[in-house]
């Protein structure tokens, strides 16, 4: 089609007009809107992109469906580990059902397990009902593969890319949240943890213009967006590659004196790169919550050096310990690898060392899962699995019993609260967080979602608390 423009996103915006009228037809055709279901595994990046997904597919007609038995369904996939594919696998078998009662539904598999030519080889041969393939790094075209597929005699149309150095984004999305947004700052990770599948599905890492990003932080401001997080594999090295330098604690400050909005957050720093620089910024800028995610993922130096992290169980401890002096309050927060090739008992009673050292509020937990294609899946020493699980559960007892003197201590004071919905858990309960990403249920009324106030925490649960809402001090 030679009036298709060949520039991005104005391409995209081309083919979703061309949807809109046989989206159009084939509602009236069935009587009734078509409808649309997007399934996302994974991190915070893959769930931006299901908006994504979801705002193609609300612009060029379709309406959301709760359920999987929808008129287009979307799997936006994650592969860091191997229960997520198996997950991912097992589902797809089901939607085979689905599809013999309802031969026009189209299936789409995307995202990270996409980017595995074995994954995709498994797709083709064991279930050939999946209409749509394709990867990470063209999530932007899915109005012009769904074009090329509705117009296409292909069985399966499969668009996977090894790389890109594009970038598109001003695309539609269709946010699960009004009042808060994740904006992406760049894509990839130059890494290559030795455990870790990322680098190779996700590429290398590619960095967004400042400006585009303030520019996107502002319309989301006048959207009513009041807390963004800022999204990239290794946010620390934001900036790497840019025509004009910046660093991610510069892009912390245009952030916040540039736009309106009344909280940042960022996910996820990498502990080699997170500087004096931004622990300064962090301290002195009121927006940027006062949380750090810091993957540990191991205490032990050993172990450290075979998963090339880049720094030592003593560079990590300085670390903690400059963050917290020059912040005090902050909430720390980790990851850990249990039974990475190799562990011996003294390796983890060195990651026992570091939790009880630095008092996480909380830890994201982790069985070693083998990812082929990366270094560590080849290494001698895999641990047996009851050992691991022996080391998962104490790691377990530990992280709790190091986290409650902190979560303790907070029990009695009034926090600022953003309402972020209902308690699925409890009738007449909202759940709330707060600047430092803890999470506290408290009475009230649904029309208090997306607003700012002040909760006094009465009781600790664990990782969460429970609290009392000061109706005379509300905040927005």
């Amino acid at each position: 089609m030679s009036n298709i423009p060949e520039k991005e996103p104005e391409r995209q915006l081309c083919f979703m007009e061309l949807l809109k009228t046989i989206v159009k037809d084939a509602s009236l055709q069935k009587q009734r809107p078509l409808t649309y279901h997007v399934q996302t595994f994974g991190c915070q990046m893959n769930f931006k992109d299901s908006e994504k997904l979801a705002g193609v597919l609300e612009t060029i007609g379709y309406v959301p469906e709760e359920s999987e038995n929808a008129d287009i369904l979307i799997y936006n996939t994650c592969t860091v580990r191997e229960n997520a594919n198996t997950k991912v696998f097992g589902r797809i078998g089901y939607l085979g059902t689905l599809k013999a009662k309802n031969p026009d539904m189209l299936i789409a598999v995307c995202g990270c397990m996409m980017q595995e030519e074995h994954n995709v080889e498994k797709i083709k041969k064991s279930y050939g009902f999946v209409d749509l393939i394709f990867g990470t790094h063209n999530i932007y075209m899915l109005a012009e593969l769904l074009y090329e597929k509705l117009n296409s005699r292909k069985k399966t149309l499969i668009e996977i890319w090894d790389g890109t150095d594009r970038i598109v984004e001003d695309l539609p999305s269709a946010r699960k949240f009004d009042f808060k947004a994740g904006v992406n700052i760049m894509y990839g990770c130059n890494n290559f943890c030795t455990y870790c599948i990322v680098p190779y599905v996700r590429g290398r890492e590619r960095s967004r213009d400042p400006k585009d990003i303030i520019k996107e932080i502002n319309e989301l401001v006048d959207e009513g967006v009041s807390e963004i997080m800022l999204l990239g594999q290794n946010v620390n090295s934001y900036g790497k590659g840019l025509p004009e330098p910046i660093n991610f604690a510069e892009l912390l400050r245009k952030v916040c004196k540039e736009t309106k909005v009344h909280r940042i957050r960022f996910m996820t720093p990498h502990p080699k790169d997170l500087s004096d620089e931004l622990i300064e910024v962090m301290r002195t800028e009121e927006k940027l919550c006062p949380h750090i995610h810091l993957p540990l993922q191991s205490g032990s130096t050993a172990l450290l050096k075979k998963m090339n992290r880049h720094y030592t169980k003593e560079d990590y401890l300085r670390l903690v310990d400059r963050i917290k002096a020059a912040m005090p309050d902050i909430s720390l927060t980790t990851d850990i690898i249990v039974g990475f090739p190799g562990e011996t008992d003294e390796d983890f009673s060195d990651t026992l060392d570091v939790v009880r050292y630095c008092g996480f509020d909380s830890a994201f937990t982790f069985i070693y899962s083998k990812r082929n294609g990366t270094p560590a899946a080849s290494y001698d020493g895999q641990v047996p699995d009851n050992v691991v699980k022996r080391r998962f559960d104490e790691l377990l007892k530990v992280c709790r019993e190091v986290s409650e003197p902190s979560l303790m201590k907070r029990v009695g004071s009034t926090y600022e609260v953003l309402v972020e919905g209902v308690d699925e858990n409890e009738s007449g309960m909202l759940t709330g967080r707060l600047a430092n990403n803890l999470l506290v249920h408290f009475k009230g009324e649904p029309d208090l979602i997306g607003k700012y106030l002040n909760v006094r925490l009465t009781e600790c649960k664990g990782f969460y608390f429970l609290g009392d809402l000061l109706l005379d001090k509300f905040l927005q």
